[in-house]
């Protein structure tokens, strides 16, 4: 594991953004800008869901939102994938970064378990919003901003 680790940090762009401060706030400015996107779409989504937000129909808003939260979750996948090549030994290490990874995975598998489910099917089609939506949105909720809270940590645990 340790030379997979070990063989990231010598990829071509991390030694790039290793050597240039510049580089390195660029591309750290576009995860966070990434994350933006993620969050900006996914709480109004969730809150829609969850039934405290009810002026605009789920139909409308929902394949939007989801959409943009996808495109966001790649973005800051590819974003954050280039700042964790910096030094992913030290990374890998991390209890936040570990944390943020695994609210990250949870947050994922619960987005393609909704959309592939009938009830988020329903919903978008001006259906009745079920227990099993609002569940998902709440699930939403807790994950993608635990997954915010755990990346504003990492910093204050590297050495």
């Amino acid at each position: 594991m340790e030379e997979i680790l070990a063989w990231i940090g010598t990829l071509p762009f991390a030694l790039a953004i290793r050597r240039s401060a510049t580089l390195y706030i660029f591309v750290n400015a576009a995860h966070i800008l990434s994350i933006g996107i993620v969050i900006g779409a996914i709480l109004p989504l969730d809150l829609r869901l969850i039934g405290l937000i009810r002026a605009v129909p789920v139909a409308v808003v929902g394949p939007f939102l989801s959409h943009a939260a996808a495109v966001g979750v790649a973005l800051a996948a590819a974003t954050g994938f280039c700042l964790f090549s910096v030094n992913p030994i030290e990374y890998v290490g991390n209890a936040a970064f570990l944390a943020k990874m695994t609210l990250l995975v949870l947050g994922v598998a619960n987005a393609a378990i909704l959309h592939l489910s009938p009830q988020w099917r329903a919903a978008v089609k001006g259906g009745p919003i079920s227990l099993r939506v609002r569940l998902s949105a709440w699930l939403s909720l807790l994950t993608w901003t635990g997954a915010v809270v755990a990346g504003r940590w990492i910093g204050f645990l590297l050495e």
